[in-house]
C-alpha cells in the first residue's frame, strides 16, 4: 500500500461522445482518456478526436491512449492531448521522444517485477496497472490482486482494471493509489457511458478521499514529527 495521502484522482477512459465528456466533468473527473487503438471497441479516429478534445473544460487533462503506434500515429495527435498513454511494448525512449508527459501502462503479469519496471520507466509520471489477459492490451473489465502492489514504489500509481462504484473504495483504501481509471465500470455498452454509473463511480471516489483526508489533528501531528525529524 502507497503512503499516498492526497485525494485520489479519477480518470475516465474510453469516452467516445461529447454528451459523456459533459457528465464526466460535471462529476469530477480530472482527466479524460481517448482510445487511438483501431482494434478496440471504444476507438476514435483523429478527426473525432480533435472535435472531443475541443470540448474538454480547462484543467482537465486530455490523455491519448496508445497499443505500439508508429511515431506519425502519435504526432498526428499531439495537438488534442495533454498527456500520452502507452499499452504496448513501447521502450522508455519512444515513451519520451514526442515532448509531451506520459505515463506506461503494465499488464500486471505473474512474473512482473514492479520495482523494476519502475526503474526502466523512470521517465514516466506514473504506472497504471492493469489486469492481465494474454493477447489483450487493456480494458478486460477484470481486477487483479491488489496486494501485489508493493509500497512506495518511485513512480506513482495510478489503478485500473475492473473498477466499479463497488469496489472503488475499497480499491482505494488498500493501494492509495495517486489516481484510479475506469472504463466499462461506467458504461451502459461499450464506448457509450452511463450517467449514473459516472456519477456514483466518482461520488465514492470523493467519498473515500474526504473519509481517508487527515484530520487537523492528524495534519498537525504530521508537520511537528517532520519538523522534529529535520
Amino acid at each position: 500500500m502507497s503512503t499516498n495521502i492526497n485525494p485520489v484522482r479519477i480518470k475516465i477512459c474510453g469516452l467516445t461522445r461529447a454528451e459523456d465528456i459533459r457528465v464526466a466533468i460535471a462529476c469530477g473527473a480530472d482527466a479524460l482518456g481517448f482510445v487511438m487503438w483501431a482494434n478496440s471497441g471504444r476507438a476514435i479516429d483523429t478527426d473525432r478526436l480533435a472535435t472531443l478534445s475541443a470540448t474538454v473544460s480547462p484543467f482537465v487533462t486530455r490523455v491519448g491512449l496508445f497499443v505500439d503506434p508508429g511515431v506519425a500515429d502519435v504526432e498526428a495527435c499531439l495537438p488534442h492531448l495533454d498527456l500520452l498513454q502507452f499499452h504496448g511494448d513501447e521502450p522508455a525512449d519512444f515513451c519520451a521522444r514526442f515532448g509531451k508527459p506520459w505515463i506506461k501502462a503494465i499488464r500486471m503479469r505473474d512474473d512482473i517485477d514492479l520495482r523494476k519496471t519502475a526503474e526502466t520507466y523512470a521517465g514516466a509520471g506514473a504506472l497504471l496497472l492493469d489486469a492481465f489477459r494474454p493477447g489483450v492490451p487493456g480494458g478486460t473489465g477484470e481486477t487483479f490482486d491488489w496486494q501485489r502492489i508493493p509500497d512506495s514504489l518511485a513512480i506513482p500509481v495510478i489503478l485500473a482494471g475492473g473498477l466499479t462504484s463497488d469496489n472503488v473504495a475499497d480499491a482505494i483504501t488498500q493501494v492509495r493509489p495517486y489516481a484510479v481509471d475506469v472504463s466499462g465500470g461506467v458504461e451502459s455498452r461499450k464506448g457509450v457511458k452511463d450517467p449514473l454509473r459516472v456519477r456514483a463511480f466518482c461520488e465514492r471516489v470523493q467519498a473515500t478521499n474526504a473519509a481517508l483526508s487527515p484530520t487537523p489533528s492528524d495534519a498537525s501531528s504530521l508537520t511537528t514529527n517532520s519538523s522534529t525529524a529535520n
